[in-house]
């Protein structure tokens, strides 16, 4: 825990100081970071992050790149950032937005609008090319060198994971990361709202720049277990992603959980429980 609200580092640099504040938990999976909510002297209300570690302070000095060098409807605005003994950073709050699940018409449209949008506006300098984190997405060399935490899950049989990892394997190695685009990678309902009909994302330490399919493919898994479509009627074709998600998720989904994010592998096995029929359908094998 932060030894106390960063009161003044946070007046400084949003050139107001805070005159009410609320603890609040983290909406996601991990609990290295404390969250406020604050209302300013001159009106404005933001959404503090204040880093626990330091895996923690380089992902908000991550975030903060994005937030720093974008403006766009789809991005909260960014109140203000200080980094010494502790790392802050300070955005717009958004706790009247709207966010799912459950999901209202018209609000999956409203996210895909906003990542076309997002994946055609200039990334930031120097963010890094997903193609270069194939390894550590393609999680079927993983399984291949030992698949049992992956058996420990109960996704799938050992005599189904022999016939179909010499095809997960392949797609996995060859499906195209490669492109120009500006990345979310990590789109699901705790880092989206929906604010004036439009939606907007959060959290953006994983930003990079590539094929935008992959933010798409990568969020359709978790729309599925909140009573979305099944994602083949949103992307009939994945061009691979279906097949290196899952590896992703089912790779991770049998392993203990890291000490900051008790409830993440839980959460990787019911993606995983989507993704992988996804992929199966997809290369044409047997359901898992």
């Amino acid at each position: 825990m932060p030894k106390s609200f960063p009161a003044a580092e946070l007046e400084a640099v949003a050139g107001a100081a805070p005159v009410e504040r609320r603890r609040v938990p983290s909406a996601g999976y991990g609990t290295n970071s404390a969250h406020w909510r604050v209302e300013l002297a001159d009106g404005r209300r933001a959404f503090v992050k204040v880093a626990l570690d330091d895996t923690a302070a380089e992902w908000l000095r991550q975030e903060h790149r994005v937030y720093s060098a974008v403006e766009a409807p789809f991005i909260p605005e960014l109140v203000g950032w200080h980094d010494g003994e502790q790392t802050l950073l300070a955005i717009a709050d958004l706790s009247e937005a709207y966010w799912p699940p459950p999901w209202l018409p018209g609000q999956i449209d409203a996210v895909r609008a906003a990542l076309d949008e997002l994946h055609t506006t200039s990334p930031p300098r120097d963010l890094p090319p997903i193609a270069a984190e194939r390894e550590w997405l393609n999680g079927w060399e993983l399984v291949a060198e030992d698949a049992e935490a992956l058996f420990s899950t109960g996704l799938c049989s050992q005599p189904w994971l022999e016939a179909a990892l010499p095809s997960l394997l392949e797609t996995g190695r060859t499906c195209v990361l490669e492109g120009e685009a500006f990345l979310h990678l990590d789109v699901r309902s705790d880092n989206l709202c929906l604010r004036q009909g439009r939606a907007v994302l959060v959290d953006w330490n994983l930003a990079h720049v590539g094929n935008p399919l992959l933010d798409i493919v990568a969020w359709l898994p978790s729309l599925k277990l909140e009573g979305g479509p099944d994602p083949w009627e949103l992307v009939p074709d994945s061009q691979g992603f279906a097949a290196l998600l899952a590896g992703f998720f089912a790779s991770r989904a049998g392993l203990p959980p890291p000490p900051t994010a008790p409830r993440v592998r839980e959460f990787q096995r019911r993606q995983a429980e989507v993704a992988l029929p996804w992929a199966a359908r997809e290369l044409g094998l047997p359901p898992p």
